[in-house]
């Protein structure tokens, strides 16, 4: 399911929401950029899912090709981007506005991206402008990689050279890395096992200086990781009511790392 959500919003800074939920752990040094992630190094020959293509999908190539000229023309006015596959371009709309149109968020989404696709747009594709200098980029991408049984470390390296990316064209935005969402009715669903392997992989990417980590699937599940009734369309895709659960934890965050 593919929704379409606004592209574009506002510049103004909204109110904080009360306390912040990152910062807990005690902050290192600032990592240079191709030091990010150092448990994930880069490693010969690289994987597919950690060099970037260009994805052959009909519908990836049309919203790509509608970022790319969004792009071409500046992105001087982010103040927070959003990057990601589906589960980002399709926020729902009433909450987007709501909690982020007035932080000058920009949704660069694609409906059916892989980590590899992700990294031919902030490339080749041009979808990291020289004019892109936004205090936080929001990352969630690589559940569409375990659909495909690619292996979580492979995943893994791909999202650790995606934000090295991002830290070469832009070392003061600050990135929050969120952990791949739940999938499936419960615990046994092997793509969620996967994405939980994943997840253990990214984690130690935060340094907590540039580089943020939040696992957010907790709100979206029980304590025994069964979905929570309406949260989920297709075990995959969020409803409002699954969107309204991730706003509530993930807007905090945000609000923390771009400033009051």
């Amino acid at each position: 399911m593919r929704l379409r959500v606004p592209l574009l919003a506002s510049a103004a800074v909204a109110a904080a929401f009360g306390a912040a939920l990152l910062g807990a752990m005690p902050a290192r040094a600032q990592q240079a950029p191709e030091l990010a992630c150092p448990s994930l190094p880069a490693r010969l020959p690289m994987p597919r899912e950690a060099k970037p293509e260009q994805l052959t999908d009909p519908y990836w190539r049309a919203r790509t090709a509608e970022l790319s000229r969004v792009a071409g023309r500046g992105l001087g006015y982010a103040q927070t981007i959003f990057l990601g596959d589906s589960i980002t371009q399709s926020w729902d709309p009433p909450i987007w506005e709501t909690y982020f149109g007035s932080r000058g968020a920009v949704n660069f989404g694609v409906g059916g991206d892989f980590v590899q696709g992700l990294l031919w747009r902030l490339q080749e594709g041009g979808q990291w402008p020289a004019t892109l200098r936004p205090r936080a980029a929001v990352l969630l991408i690589g559940t569409n990689n375990a659909s495909y049984n690619s292996p979580p470390e492979d995943t893994a390296l791909g999202i650790a050279e995606v934000i090295r990316v991002i830290r070469r064209r832009s070392p003061g935005t600050r990135i929050l890395l969120l952990g791949l969402l739940p999938r499936g009715a419960d615990a046994s669903d092997p793509a969620r096992q996967i994405n939980q392997r994943v997840n253990a992989l990214i984690a130690p990417c935060a340094d907590n200086r540039s580089v943020f980590y939040a696992d957010l699937g907790h709100v979206l599940v029980d304590q025994a990781g069964r979905a929570l009734p309406g949260v989920f369309v297709d075990g995959l895709h969020l409803t409002p009511n699954g969107y309204a659960r991730l706003v509530a934890v993930l807007e905090p965050q945000i609000a923390n790392m771009v400033g009051r």
